[in-house]
């Protein structure tokens, strides 16, 4: 059994679709990246690559390479099970916590538990996708921005 942790954080953008856990989530802002910038899949693949000894998710998909430039990060997280599945470890169970304070969440967690188990063949039960606000301390408390923060397991088949 392995044990990873990932987060990720980015600002508040103009004119670009918030998407969290492959979920576009109606909001005035969406996030800043060079990916689609979802913070809550970036997380769980950090955490994923964490628990495998394998880098963080940038030492895989650069900012720096235009190939990752508007990315969809479900495609990044299948790529990253892919990776850590060469490797021999297969997914146990994740839990994620999305901070932010605007938009409320909860209509939106049963679908990204879905795209999560769904990325990482898992059942609903193995997943766990939660969300929190920082009672407006900190850039989340101003609403500048979303961090998320993901602990995987990882198992041998």
């Amino acid at each position: 059994m392995r044990i990873g942790f990932g987060y990720d954080v980015h600002r508040f953008e103009k004119d670009r679709a918030l998407i969290l856990g492959g979920v576009e989530i109606p909001h005035e802002c969406g996030l800043a990246g060079h990916s689609d910038a979802d913070v809550l899949l970036h997380a769980v693949a950090d955490a994923l690559l964490g628990a495998a000894a394998l880098g963080d998710l940038g030492a895989h998909f650069p900012d720096t390479d235009a190939e990752w430039e508007g990315a969809d990060s479900q495609g990044l997280l299948h790529r990253v099970v892919r990776r850590i599945q060469e490797d021999n470890y297969v997914p146990n169970n994740v839990d994620a916590t999305v901070l932010l304070e605007q938009p409320k969440l909860r209509p939106y967690v049963d679908a990204m538990r879905a795209n999560i188990g769904d990325a990482l063949s898992l059942d609903r039960d193995r997943v766990s996708v939660k969300a929190t606000t920082t009672e407006g301390l900190g850039f989340v408390g101003r609403e500048e921005g979303v961090a998320a923060q993901a602990v995987c397991t990882l198992r041998t088949p």
